[in-house]
């Protein structure tokens, strides 16, 4: 009999293995390359951007007035692309508000006259994006995955979310832009 093993119960011409653990699979011992979560999230686009409405981002990014303006836009599901709906001129946070849906998203290029604590005045371009609680989620879907690609689009970095219209005060502008002096 063999040392250390118990007996095989029934007879065998072979005597048994010794015990050995399941062989370990090989892993890949290769480097993995980084991943860099701004380039996945970036990556992710639903809708295009109208290249008309590109073009009016960038004539709104340059304006010369000194007054509140706004553009307005949605995705046109049929085209699967972000479009101009209304833009407006002189128009106040309160305003806006009236002007946007409570039950479907929206994105806004707000541009407001903000006054400094310290006297100073600027103008900045502001991104909001409206996605009330009460649409659907198709739609929250298409505008969330568009937002990214148009904000890199209209080159702003103002983004703000508003989950209801009533949120859309001048309070909650200034107090928003405050964090950026």
């Amino acid at each position: 009999m063999w040392y250390g093993m118990k007996p095989f119960p029934y007879p065998t011409l072979h005597p048994p293995e010794p015990w050995s653990p399941p062989p370990r699979r090989q892993r890949n011992r290769e480097k993995k390359r980084p991943v860099d979560r701004k380039v996945m999230s970036d990556s992710l686009v639903v809708c295009e951007v109208d290249p008309e409405l590109k073009e009016k981002l960038r004539k709104f990014r340059f304006r010369k007035e000194t007054d509140n303006a706004a553009i307005i836009m949605k995705v046109d599901k049929d085209r699967q692309m972000v479009v101009l709906e209304e833009e407006f001129q002189n128009i106040s946070p309160e305003e806006l508000k009236m002007e946007l849906p409570e039950r479907q998203p929206r994105f806004v290029v707000y541009s407001y006259k903000y006054m400094h604590d310290d006297g100073r005045v600027s103008y900045p371009l502001c991104f909001i994006f409206s996605s009330p609680v009460g649409c659907k989620p198709e739609q929250q879907m298409m505008y969330a995955g568009s937002k990214n690609r148009l904000v890199q689009t209209a080159e702003l970095t103002k983004v703000f979310e508003i989950r209801t219209t009533e949120d859309l005060t001048e309070a909650w502008l200034q107090e928003k832009l405050s964090f950026f002096r």
